[in-house]
């Protein structure tokens, strides 16, 4: 099998735009490829570095909805990357090699450096620590959407670059594209725990109902009787995604037959009907929070033999073994 690596930063519970953004593709990949899923706590401290004490529970909250939505323990290593403390020394080699304008230059840094006003060493050098939890594991592919391709490229260049100066270490990893459906919030916007337009995956089915009674749809439809224009209205898109029979509502919309009220109503349907078995199961781990880490810890063993012979390599090549 070919190796994936993947990662995803621990801001607790994970809502639909995540789920389908990425957990749903990784429990699609577990049966055809080895599979490294990292909890990435240190990348989290470059932006809330000064909120660790909230990591943990972050964390089990993560973990308890990879397992719940699909990701099999026995297929895959799901693990917090800190407790595998080889992504910290590729990462420290890997900065030798890594110009400043070539960070500085990186779209993420500067969207993100106007967005949130960060300019610490760490913030930086995330690209180069994501490189290197790609590299650990000498990974083949990383699935990203079309959109993220950019995030791959430096860690390819520095295998390249590796692989010239100190011989063949590393597999140059490739965008493994999927195509990820762009969830709308509440707000119409894409779903964002920031925004707080989300449903999270813990919602109740009542929570849900209540979340989606608010949610926008077509600004020109005021009343039950206008005309509605599903093709623009995010409600619809949701459809697409949760209800079979989306195309149903398309006809009673567009004449104004069925009010927003009613389409809102069949989508929570079969929204709660969707996200009922993963809700079970959720409501079980919920339970066993020592469970969750002993899963997480068997992730990091598993992630550690992996990461270890990686550095044996790297080590040696780049002379660094002096007896």
């Amino acid at each position: 099998m070919k190796t994936i690596l993947s990662g995803m930063q621990p801001t607790g519970q994970l809502h639909l735009g995540n789920y389908e953004g990425a957990l749903k593709n990784w429990v699609d990949l577990q049966d055809s490829y080895e599979m490294y899923l990292c909890i990435v706590d240190w990348h989290a401290l470059t932006a809330d570095y000064e909120n660790s004490s909230e990591l943990k529970s972050r964390v089990l909250e993560m973990g308890i909805d990879f397992l719940a939505g699909g990701l099999d323990p026995d297929k895959c290593a799901i693990f917090i990357q800190s407790e595998v403390r080889e992504h910290a020394e590729l990462h420290l080699l890997l900065s030798m090699m890594t110009t400043v304008p070539t960070l500085t230059r990186l779209p993420t840094y500067v969207e993100k450096k106007a967005e949130k006003g960060l300019d610490t060493y760490g913030f930086l050098g995330y690209p180069v620590l994501q490189a290197a939890d790609i590299l650990i594991y000498s990974a083949h592919f990383v699935p990203v959407g079309k959109d993220q391709e950019k995030h791959i490229w430096l860690a390819k260049d520095l295998a390249i670059r590796f692989n010239k100066l100190y011989g063949q270490t590393f597999n140059e990893p490739e965008v493994l594209l999927t195509k990820f459906p762009t969830i709308p919030g509440l707000d119409g916007r894409k779903m964002s725990k920031s925004l707080n337009n989300h449903i999270a995956l813990a919602d109740s089915e009542e929570a849900t109902a209540k979340k989606l009674k608010r949610m926008f749809t077509d600004p020109q439809r005021l009343r039950k009787g206008d005309p509605g224009r599903p093709e623009i209205c995010p409600v619809y898109l949701l459809h697409q995604i949760y209800n079979p029979d989306h195309e149903e509502v398309v006809a009673p919309c567009k004449s104004g037959a069925m009010g927003c009220v009613d389409c809102k109503g069949k989508l929570t349907e079969c929204l709660n009907q969707k996200l009922a078995p993963m809700r079970e199961r959720r409501k079980k781990l919920v339970e066993k929070p020592d469970y969750v880490f002993d899963v997480l810890k068997d992730g990091a063993g598993k992630a550690r033999l992996k990461a270890q012979a990686t550095m044996e390599e790297v080590r040696k090549n780049m002379n660094l073994v002096y007896y």
